[in-house]
């Protein structure tokens, strides 16, 4: 059986009606990127996999990506 990921419902902050957040992982938003047409460039995957072969964390991946697009 797979596992799902944890819901979280709060408040909208306007109409103060729940909604419900999920977070969908690596996999799933390749997916949905595919139908839409978006795709990894070769540097972009070799990016991610260095920030999992080092552990990274989401401050320092965003970091790193900034660096990469930031006009000088």
């Amino acid at each position: 059986m797979k596992k799902r990921s944890p819901r979280k419902t709060t408040r909208g902050k306007a109409t103060g009606t729940k909604r419900e957040e999920r977070t969908i992982g690596r996999d799933r938003f390749a997916k949905i990127s595919e139908v839409e047409g978006i795709r990894l460039s070769k540097a972009m995957t070799a990016r991610v996999r260095v920030f999992d072969r080092r552990g990274s964390s989401a401050e320092e991946r965003r970091t790193a990506i900034i660096a990469v697009y930031r006009k000088s």
